[in-house]
């Protein structure tokens, strides 16, 4: 496979050992955390240990736990933590003698890791979420490989459409049947199988728990439940409404995303560009790969994203809000986007400070004062951070 360089995220993990003891590096699965943690530790000046926690013989090994990574100097990276959960009592200890390792614990986050971590090391560990790959790690050039393909490095660095098609397939099977089982999702994989595909036709909708529950045959809040654990996993993304204080009804449920855009084509059946122009989701499909490419570009956390919505008809795709700070964005997959009444209502309803309208042409240009249209191809440069 070729390797995609990740300096942004290699210095984050290396800045936060040098101020915690232990570092959770978090991301769905094939991700890259084990590819990234190596370099890491090839980089670490001292000793370092890499245990894989889904080997029989590590998991022998750690049968008592305190004494063995007690005697550890240096790094010790733990991968696939969320398997052994008890580990963490243990690091709790560990972290607070003198002169110890530090620990750098990779896993699919689940809500077993996320509480044990948490409940256990609160103030002992940081965290860091490694997403796909995205448009300034892979470059503008092959943006459209990586909106075809997702950002899973062995689906984006396949040799061919096809093969990258392939390994999707058997990540999906593989996920739903293995992964989401040890994240404690205890449904037949037909039903998740089901379930997620018809998310993936909703891609970019509200969230209608009530109608997919009738579809499944089972409650909405059993629908919650699976976007919930969908979402913790990383594969999913849930959007929360932001409400205004205005006159017009306003719209309250989540909106719902296949997070990777290679895994919703998977689940739609869709595997090559061609299929994807003709496909009816092509326009929602583009919409959640800008978004995704945005939140990456701005550093935007997920409690800085929202959407917005009124009853009546006006929308925004996303509002980041960062302090007084207010921008929004619309995506659409158009060759020349014009200025719609539901920008301006966006623009004077939010008090937005600037819209920019991503789409998949070349020319920036001015809608008006604060609506601006900008290529998807120079987010990197057009769109400013701040």
């Amino acid at each position: 496979m070729q390797l995609v360089s990740r300096p942004h995220h290699l210095a984050e993990v290396e800045r936060l050992l040098k101020r915690y003891r232990v570092v959770a590096l978090l991301g769905a699965r094939q991700v890259g955390k084990s590819t990234l943690a190596r370099q890491v530790a090839e980089r670490y000046r001292g000793e370092r240990e890499l245990l894989d926690l889904e080997q029989p013989a590590t998991l022998r090994a750690l049968e008592n736990p305190e004494v063995l990574l007690g005697s550890k100097r240096g790094l010790v990276v733990l991968d696939e933590v969320q398997r052994t959960p008890e580990l963490f009592p243990v690091l709790r200890v560990l972290a607070d003698r003198p002169g110890g390792a530090h620990f750098l614990v990779l896993g699919s986050a689940s809500p077993v890791l996320l509480r044990q971590s948490s409940e256990s090391l609160a103030g002992r560990i940081a965290f860091h979420h490694l997403p796909p790959l995205d448009l300034s790690e892979v470059g503008v050039n092959r943006q459209r490989r990586l909106w075809l393909r997702g950002g899973f490095p062995r689906a984006f660095t396949a040799h061919s459409d096809t093969e990258s098609a392939e390994w999707r397939r058997n990540f999906v099977k593989t996920f739903l049947e293995r992964d989401l089982p040890q994240l404690g999702l205890r449904v037949p994989g037909t039903t998740l199988a089901r379930f997620w595909t018809m998310l993936a036709h909703v891609h970019g909708q509200t969230l209608n728990g009530s109608e997919l529950g009738r579809s499944m045959g089972v409650a909405d809040t059993t629908v919650r439940h699976y976007v919930d654990t969908l979402a913790q996993a990383f594969v999913v993304r849930v959007l929360p409404p932001w409400h205004e204080n205005i006159s017009k009804r306003q719209v309250k449920a989540p909106k719902v995303w296949v997070a990777d855009s290679g895994l919703l084509h998977t689940l739609l059946d869709i595997d090559s560009f061609a299929s994807l122009e003709r496909h009816p989701k092509c326009g929602a499909s583009f919409e959640g790969h800008c978004l995704d490419q945005v939140v990456r570009r701005l550093g935007a956390r997920p409690e800085q994203c929202f959407f917005w919505a009124t009853q009546a008809g006006a929308e925004l795709d996303l509002l980041v809000v960062r302090g007084p700070e207010r921008r929004g964005f619309e995506m659409k997959y158009m060759d020349a986007p014009a200025l719609t009444p539901s920008m301006r209502n966006a623009v004077e309803d939010l008090k937005l400070d600037l819209l920019e309208v991503l789409y998949p042409g070349t020319r920036t240009y001015s809608l008006h004062d604060k609506v601006r249209v900008v290529p998807l191809s120079r987010i990197l440069t057009d769109v400013r951070v701040r």
